[in-house]
This record gives C-alpha cells, sequence and structure tokens, in this order.
C-alpha cells in the first residue's frame, strides 16, 4: 500500500529525540470522488501534520505511562501514538483510513518502535469499546465538523469508564467550543496550552 503513495519526511523534534515523519507529498492526489460522494464525503485530512498532533505529541513527551493502554483516535500520520509509545505505553492507533494506518505503522518502525495499528471508524466503533477500558484515549483536531460533536460525546465515556482520561487537542473550532459547553456535566476538565503557535488547547478529561 505504502508503494501507491509519494511519501517525502519531516523531522519533528520533541525534547532532544527527533522523529523522521513520513506524509504524502501532495494530499489532492488520494481525494477519491466516489468515495468523498458515497462515504459521508470523507477526505484525506490526515496527510497533515496538524498543529494538533504537533501539540499532542508534545504533551505526552516524557510522561511515564509504564504500559498504560493507549488508544488514539484519527491517528493519521501517528505522531501522538507514537509520543505515547515512546512514553511506555501500548498503544493502538487508529483511523477509518487504511492508507493513514499503514503511513502511521512505517513511522513507528522507522523511529525503532511496534504499534498496533487498525482500521476502524468511530462512527462504527464497538472493537474499540469491547477493547476497553483504555487508561488513555487521544485524539487531536477530531472536532472538525459539528456532526462529529455527538458522536464522540457519546463514545468516549464508553472508551474510558470510569478509571481512563481522554486528551483532547483543539486549535478552537466551532464545533470544539460546542463540545467543551458540555463537557463539564460529564467530565472533570483540565486545559493547558501548547507553548508554540497557534498555541493549541490540550483538554485532559477525567470522569466525573
Amino acid at each position: 500500500m505504502l508503494d501507491a503513495l509519494d511519501l517525502v519526511e519531516e523531522t519533528v523534534v520533541l525534547g532532544e529525540r527527533e522523529l523522521g515523519i513520513l506524509r504524502p507529498r501532495e494530499g489532492e492526489a488520494l481525494l477519491d470522488e466516489e468515495a468523498f460522494a458515497t462515504r459521508d464525503e470523507y477526505l484525506p485530512y490526515w496527510v497533515e501534520l496538524w498543529p494538533s498532533g504537533l501539540a499532542l505529541a508534545r504533551a505526552i513527551h516524557g510522561r511515564a505511562l509504564r504500559g498504560a493502554r493507549v488508544l488514539e483516535l484519527g491517528c493519521g500520520l501517528g505522531l501522538p501514538s507514537i509520543a505515547a509509545a515512546l512514553a511506555g505505553g501500548r498503544v493502538l492507533a487508529t483511523d477509518w483510513s487504511a492508507h493513514a494506518v499503514a503511513v502511521a505503522t512505517e513511522n513507528a518502525r522507522r523511529n525503532g518502535l511496534v504499534l498496533d495499528a487498525d482500521v476502524v471508524s468511530w462512527y462504527a466503533p464497538d472493537e474499540l469499546v469491547e477493547r476497553g477500558p483504555w487508561d488513555l484515549v487521544l485524539a487531536a483536531d477530531v472536532l472538525y465538523e459539528a456532526r462529529n460533536v455527538p458522536v464522540l460525546e457519546a463514545l468516549l465515556p464508553r472508551l474510558v469508564e470510569q478509571r481512563g482520561e481522554v486528551w483532547l487537542a483543539d486549535p478552537g473550532r466551532p464545533a470544539g467550543e460546542d463540545f467543551l459547553v458540555r463537557a463539564p456535566e460529564r467530565w472533570s476538565v483540565r486545559t493547558t496550552y501548547d507553548p508554540a503557535p497557534p498555541h493549541v488547547s490540550i483538554r485532559r478529561l477525567r470522569p466525573r
């Protein structure tokens, strides 16, 4: 599958560690018009190193996860999952795109890591719920559309039950703000901000 992609490598610095991260050279080349029309307008957002993914990886870096069971939703190129694995987590990286899962797996391998990775959509998450509860759920910029808000509001508590934690990185999208208005009804929320522009927020959610 990787052979069909025109990939380039970017260097990402986490602390004193340099990571080589592959990504497609041109995202538009992966736009499938039929998939856009028939699969609920799925677009290849995963091809970019988005600020939220970078911010979430930086927030995880240096943590001592020590075997914690970690799930990433919408892993894209896999950077937060790689950071969690470097911190000692047992990570499952997931994305709806098989191409994304393949690239994330290769990015882990190139940096000396082994990740579990699977093609799973949060719109059909039964497998993830059955494999839970998870100690930590990671999600970078998943609230980019309003339709994702009720889906994730229902799903996230099922993934962590009463013992886990969710870390959401969000650059301030309107749908993300809608989610956070209601989040305190169910979650204890602690917010930090990435020091690098655009100062992405990291919301740490614990069940009440």
